[in-house]
């Protein structure tokens, strides 16, 4: 396959500087013409011109029939796909783009003229050539700046939505003159009830050509489908009248078509007040345009593997509609139909475009005569045909299955085509989908996880799975700017809302690169609710950009290196220090961790409440260096409680130590009543939690002098500390229990 210069990226072009490669940029994609002529190859000659007819065919009455939607003129749409097609191939980026008049931007034209003069009258005509300028100023400024790529943050479902809508409003609109009846156009409801009310006054003779025009259509589409039905539907509804003198009784007709190149208008290009009146109906046609040209493009391009250049299709665009407006057009773009034909046919370069104008402007010239007995409800039955084509309903359906976004994106764009102006529906559509990207990719992702099977991994939680009940793992993915920070604290609070139980929360914040100080105010709200619980905040994984920020803003300093862990640490220094083994033993059945593996589980019949922060302040405490000196050294001895499960204790307990689970404790401290009135306590467990709890149960009886080891046996562990394992005691006190 040869490559074209037009092939190859702008980024690939030769430049020096950005500067540089700004002003290259202009002349590069203006000088499209030279680079299309040097392409081309006399072996094209024969397929572009054999394509090029073909398209001519089917152009030749779309042009027409397309002008009448827009209430203009018929030979407006002539001179709109004879200037459009040219003028687009030779500016444009995809070989095979047919550009020139179409059903959606005629209705779209409709709609926004009607509002600035009376259809038919020269302002009408004028405003028309005004509004294909402004667009093409529009969508010129968008190709030469290089903006194209905005178009691709809108969704394909808004053109789903305003062809749907379209298509329905053409179809609509069309009985009126299918069917001869006389009353005044007015919005979907009113053209409506104008059909209904005035239904008896059907003019028969120009519903009868209507509809057989229709019923002709439809009958080459089925067998013939290759040949240009609409043309020779048109023809035969010709033939009839003139035969029968249809025109005389009453049949409108379109009347004498002009001969000749499309003539120079005169456009009022300082009229300030008609520019700022049609502004936002040019807004729209540049958009729609761009963007179902830029869909055009893309389907091509992927059966042919050129390399689509959006702001070279642009710059084709916005020059043909600049031209179109000043040679007596109205607003055109990218037609999806006959693309698809002059591809089919066999198109191999731009020229099939141009050929096809040129065909257009000869049969023009050649059936203007034909023209005079040409019956209006013929084409309103073949545009009926049309718009019915429009309603793609494979696609409608796809986008129903696939996401909720582009769901609402169409049936608002659709329901805005039906009972707003036009303009409006098609920009609330395209700021929808801006609406819903930035809800996408601006917004942070925030969902708890879980350690996978293995205990290697994080991942998502998903309903049914168990999760810690005072361990709370949460995922942000983005970042925390002034912009994002109340969607994540609405879902952390919701989260918080949801586990009333769960103290501690641990946020992975890998996927997080900004955090401004929004985000951090944010993040001091989220630990301030955890520490009213007696719990606290901790981070995993935080990024070198957001760690600046907290310890900017003094953040880092507050909460201290010790809340801010590594991956493979985090769990188990959270398990052995902060949780409390009291509820993983006694209150919950599920193994989340896999410290919790081996834990002992014994489901307690009554609720462990977690005793409160002043509660274990009030304990003295006993460090394992003091403790060590009093059983080697120490007359009397203390009493050691071990409040751990048997299976615990029977694996390596403090020598002399007795074991009184705590959950036996609680339900039975009478235990400890042997032991005497002047004796000293000191309570063991595994990191100091159990243990807090049985002094707090116990240290009520008088005269008892109450301890607790500080760290409990993960302490004494780390000290080196003498360890005793007694099997005969475990099955001693297996007995016991």
């Amino acid at each position: 396959m040869q490559i074209q210069l037009q092939d190859l990226p702008i980024q690939d072009l030769p430049k020096t500087n950005p500067v540089f490669e700004g002003i290259k940029v202009v002349p590069f994609y203006l000088s499209r013409p030279v680079r299309i002529i040097k392409a081309w190859q006399p072996r094209f000659l024969m397929p572009d011109l054999i394509a090029g007819v073909t398209v001519g065919l089917i152009a030749l009455p779309q042009a027409i029939a397309f002008a009448l939607i827009a209430d203009l003129p018929p030979e407006m749409g002539l001179y709109a796909t004879i200037v459009a097609a040219i003028v687009g191939a030779l500016w444009g980026s995809t070989d095979q783009i047919q550009t020139g008049s179409v059903n959606s931007i005629s209705i779209l034209t409709f709609s926004s003229l009607a509002l600035v003069a009376v259809p038919g009258s020269p302002e009408y005509i004028l405003a028309a050539g005004m509004l294909a300028v402004m667009a093409g100023v529009l969508q010129l400024i968008i190709g030469l700046t290089r903006l194209g790529v905005l178009v691709n943050f809108v969704t394909h479902s808004v053109i789903v939505g305003f062809a749907s809508g379209a298509a329905v409003l053409i179809a609509v609109n069309q009985v009126k003159p299918l069917l001869g009846l006389q009353f005044n156009n007015a919005n979907l409801v009113g053209t409506l009830n104008g059909i209904v009310s005035n239904l008896p006054q059907t003019h028969w003779p120009t519903a009868i050509i209507g509809l057989g025009a229709m019923v002709v259509l439809l009958i080459l589409r089925k067998f013939t489908p290759k040949l240009p039905g609409p043309l020779i539907s048109m023809i035969l509804a010709s033939i009839v009248v003139f035969a029968l003198g249809l025109n005389k009784q009453g049949v409108d007709v379109i009347g004498q078509l002009p001969r000749g190149l499309p003539p120079l208008a005169k456009l009022p290009l300082f009229n300030l007040e008609l520019i700022a009146q049609l502004s936002m109906a040019a807004l729209a046609i540049a958009a729609i345009g761009l963007i179902q040209t830029t869909a055009i493009a893309r389907s091509i391009a992927g059966q042919t593997g050129q390399n689509v250049d959006n702001n070279q299709e642009f710059v084709g665009q916005g020059i043909a509609n600049i031209a179109v407006g000043f040679f007596s057009g109205y607003p055109a773009t990218a037609s999806f139909a006959r693309t698809a034909v002059n591809f089919k046919a066999g198109a191999k370069t731009a020229g099939s475009s141009i050929f096809a104008g040129i065909f257009v402007l000869l049969a023009m010239v050649v059936l203007a005569p034909l023209a005079v007995y040409l019956p209006k409800s013929a084409l309103a039955g073949v545009l009926i045909i049309i718009a019915y084509g429009l309603i793609d309903r494979p696609e409608i359906i796809r986008i129903f299955h696939s996401t909720r976004s582009d769901a609402i994106i169409m049936v608002v764009t659709f329901l805005g085509t039906l009972f707003l102006r036009m303009e409006f529906a098609v920009l609330a559509g395209i700021l929808f989908s801006f609406a819903f990207y930035i809800l996408k990719t601006g917004l942070p992702r925030v969902f708890t996880v879980v350690p996978n099977k293995k205990f290697n991994h994080f991942v998502e939680r998903m309903p049914g799975i168990p999760s810690c009940p005072q361990l709370g793992i949460v995922k942000i993915s983005g970042d925390l700017y002034f912009g994002a920070v109340n969607h994540v604290e609405e879902i952390l609070r919701q989260h918080l809302a949801d586990n009333p139980r769960q103290r501690f929360l641990l946020l992975r914040m890998s996927g997080v690169n900004h955090c401004d100080m929004s985000g951090i105010l944010m993040l001091e709200s989220i630990r301030e609710a955890y520490l009213v619980r007696g719990g606290d905040l901790f981070f995993l994984k935080v990024q070198d950009t957001v760690r600046s920020i907290m310890n900017s803003t003094g953040f880092y300093e507050r909460l201290g290196a010790d809340h801010f862990m590594e991956k493979d640490k985090a769990i188990g220094y959270l398990f052995n220090h902060r949780l409390d083994p009291a509820i993983c033993i006694y209150e919950c059945e599920a193994r989340v961790f896999s410290e919790c593996q081996n834990l002992p589980k014994y489901p307690f019949t009554e609720s462990i409440q977690s005793p409160s922060r002043w509660q274990m302040a009030d304990v003295p405490q006993i460090s394992t260096q003091q403790l060590w000196r009093r059983i080697t050294n120490g007359r009397p001895l203390p009493t050691i409680v071990d409040v751990r499960e048997v299976r615990e204790f029977e694996r390596g307990h403090i020598p002399t130590a007795i074991n009184r689970p705590l959950s036996v404790l609680l339900t039975n401290p009478d235990l400890l009543s042997g032991i005497a009135a002047d004796k000293e306590l000191i309570f063991v467990c595994r990191s100091g939690c159990r243990s807090q709890r049985a002094a707090n149960l116990i240290k009520q009886i008088e005269g008892l002098q109450v301890q607790i080891l500080q760290g409990g046996m993960l302490a004494w562990e780390t000290a080196n500390r003498l360890e005793t394992i007694d099997q005969a005691r475990y099955l001693q006190m297996t007995n016991l229990l």
